[in-house]
């Protein structure tokens, strides 16, 4: 009934019973022949208020009681009526209208009948309007407690409604987004699975004439056939993640277990590497696992393109927190003439800043070109 946090409630309930009762106390005091058993009444009747929040009915079925015998045997007047009053309110707001019509008319009808056979000589007509006025109290308390559980429930509605809405958002979005996903997977199947299937027919079809006449099978026709085919597997395995993003079979990324035949690849198409591995191997996150074979395999193509016949050197390092991954070339970018940053870079830049890392890029003092990515092995949440 509340949504007040923690202690407030029952402290504001306790200071309203407390304020109750002093004020019932001072009229009691104030009415000749007072004794005992109305203080306390006036007491307990007070103290249910503290209950009225939480357990409204038992506040009402101790407040009404306590009150009449009050109203009953001093008549201090209205103020009698205040606890049940608020009691009222309360079953009203809980959805109890019965009970708290059945108190009121009970308190109402023995108050009545109480002060006219206790005061004969006191007009009629005036216990029956004042009666009828403190009816108009109770009438008021009940139509509170209704208007406010209107309003009350009809917050709870437009909170529902929001939520749902919300929650319509949500799947609208997901499903554009699975919309799109799919209409990347078919250009994707559409415009590269075409080109690299002829490529690597190609260079099936050259491999094996070469060896049917004799001849030696060039390295970097080797080289493309191996890479056509990997090229394949990855994009296979990527166009089912568009496809079915939860599918925890599709995996569409190589990770660090095949970075020996990537460097072997790039030797094949003419490029002296080396691998050195520092630290102890061990299994990575998946995601930290894929950034950097990612990383190592497009450093490894940046020097095929633009190092000018250099070599280059793959350094692994698994460290305690992080995987340092470096890859280096002797090629002839110089610090003078910077090379401008492309696609590549950007992708590698993008990968370690998503994972919390750091992307170290640019050409060495001794000339050549550095790449460095520093990658967080810890839980990210």
């Amino acid at each position: 009934m509340t949504s007040l946090p923690g202690w407030r409630p029952l402290a504001l309930d306790g200071a309203l019973a407390a304020v109750v009762a002093v004020l019932l106390t001072v009229t009691v005091l104030a009415v000749p022949g007072a004794q005992a058993l109305d203080l306390a009444a006036v007491l307990v009747g007070a103290a249910s208020l503290v209950a009225w929040r939480r357990a409204p009915l038992l506040s009402l079925l101790v407040a009404t009681p306590c009150m009449l015998v009050l109203a009953l045997r001093v008549d201090p007047g209205p103020t009698a009526a205040f606890p049940v009053l608020l009691s009222v309110f309360a079953v009203v707001l809980s959805g109890r209208r019965l009970p708290a019509a059945l108190a009121g008319a009970v308190f109402l009808g023995a108050s009545l009948a109480g002060n006219l056979a206790a005061a004969p000589d006191r007009d009629p007509l005036g216990i029956l309007q004042d009666t009828t006025l403190l009816l108009g109290w109770f009438v008021a308390a009940g139509v509170a407690g209704t208007v406010s559980r209107h309003r009350q429930a009809y917050l709870e509605q437009a909170e529902q409604r929001a939520l749902e809405a919300e929650r319509t958002r949500e799947e609208a979005a997901r499903r554009r987004a699975g919309e799109e996903r799919l209409r990347i997977a078919r250009e994707l199947h559409d415009s590269l699975t075409h080109s690299i299937s002829v490529i690597k027919v190609q260079a099936g079809v050259a491999v094996h004439l070469a060896r049917k006449r004799g001849d030696e099978v060039p390295a970097a026709l080797l080289a493309i056939q191996e890479a056509s085919g990997d090229a394949m597997r990855e994009l296979r395995a990527t166009l089912e993640v568009l496809r079915d993003p939860e599918d925890p079979g599709a995996d569409p990324a190589s990770g660090l277990d095949r970075l020996d035949d990537l460097v072997k690849r790039a030797c094949s198409a003419g490029l002296p590497a080396t691998v050195t591995v520092r630290g102890e191997r061990r299994e990575l996150p998946a995601e930290v696992d894929r950034a950097a074979y990612r990383i190592v395999q497009e450093a490894l193509t940046n020097v095929t393109r633009h190092a000018g016949g250099g070599a280059a050197s793959v350094r692994i390092d698994y460290g305690g927190a992080e995987l340092v991954v470096q890859v280096e070339d002797d090629g002839r970018a110089t610090p003078d003439e910077p090379p401008v940053p492309g696609v590549g870079l950007t992708g590698m830049r993008e990968r370690v800043t998503a994972l919390g890392g750091r992307l170290l890029a640019g050409p060495r003092p001794e000339g050549g070109f550095t790449v460095r990515a520093e990658l967080p092995l810890g839980d990210r949440s």
